[in-house]
């Protein structure tokens, strides 16, 4: 069997099992066997594959019909041009959470070292990625989890980026000082939504999904606690979910935030928003 009718081949076999995605993700799989691009493999229709690749490939196969997600399978997910380890303990990186490392390499763009704290910082994508594209930054990244800061910490080595880590429940262990900058993309699934996700979803942390009844449980915490580890200026940077943008402005303006700003992710949905502490 050549490449090209593996992908197709399998392609419909993870069509029916509900995967989505499902040619793009034989050839990733594909890929990680043979170190070939997945695009050159869809097209290959010289090379026959031997039977050690077909095994093991089929055991790739099997892991992803059953829904376990490509990334944790893959052992990385790209994010802001990196490459970084994830495996179950962590959330998978999202391409929208890209738009708020972005956005939050603007807001500290043309300060003298700024301080920056990632709050819930999971995989370490963020507060990482702010640090090697904005190597003057000192970066502290928090999270309640150890199993998500050993992974943190694994990608910071692998990465070389000098990121400092704390275990700590949302700013109960911060005592590094005030911030210019703190972002965070916190928990903020309802509860009573959790348990209806996508199945790949349901594989990822549930600490890291469930935002309470509402959804907005941390940050109604966040935006209170806050102003007490910012410079006067400083900004809070959040990811949000859907429909919530309207409470989550609320809560900022009652802490003491101004020049509130909400921006959409890649589907045109409120995703992101930040605030000026007056």
């Amino acid at each position: 069997m050549n490449p090209r009718e593996l992908i197709r081949d399998t392609g419909e076999f993870f069509r029916k099992a509900g995967v989505p995605d499902p040619e793009y993700d034989a050839a990733q799989l594909l890929s990680r066997l043979c170190g070939q691009a997945p695009l050159s493999l869809r097209l290959d229709t010289d090379t026959v594959l031997d039977e050690d690749t077909l095994s093991l490939f089929r055991t790739l196969r099997d892991r992803r019909a059953g829904r376990e997600p490509l990334q944790y399978i893959l052992r990385e997910a790209p994010f802001c041009g990196y490459v970084f380890y994830v495996d179950p303990r962590v959330l998978i990186p999202r391409p929208e959470t890209e738009l708020l490392c972005e956005w939050a390499l603007e807001i500290i763009s043309g300060k003298n070292r700024p301080n920056v704290l990632d709050l819930c910082c999971g995989s370490g994508c963020l507060g990482i990625s702010i640090k090697l594209h904005a190597p003057f930054t000192s970066v502290l990244a928090s999270d309640i989890s150890d199993d998500a800061l050993d992974v943190a910490k694994l990608n910071a080595s692998r990465l070389s980026a000098n990121v400092r880590f704390v275990q700590s429940d949302l700013f109960s262990a911060v005592a590094d000082g005030l911030f210019d900058l703190i972002v965070s993309n916190p928990p903020y699934i309802p509860s009573s939504a959790c348990d209806t996700l996508q199945q790949e979803v349901l594989r990822e942390p549930r600490i890291a999904l469930d935002g309470g009844k509402d959804g907005l449980s941390l940050y109604r915490k966040i935006c209170r606690e806050a102003p007490l580890h910012l410079v006067p200026g400083g900004s809070l940077l959040l990811e949000i979910g859907d429909a919530e943008s309207d409470e989550v402005a609320s809560m900022m303006n009652d802490a003491g935030f101004s020049s509130i700003i909400v921006r959409n992710d890649y589907r045109s949905v409120p995703r992101m928003i930040t605030g000026i502490l007056t």
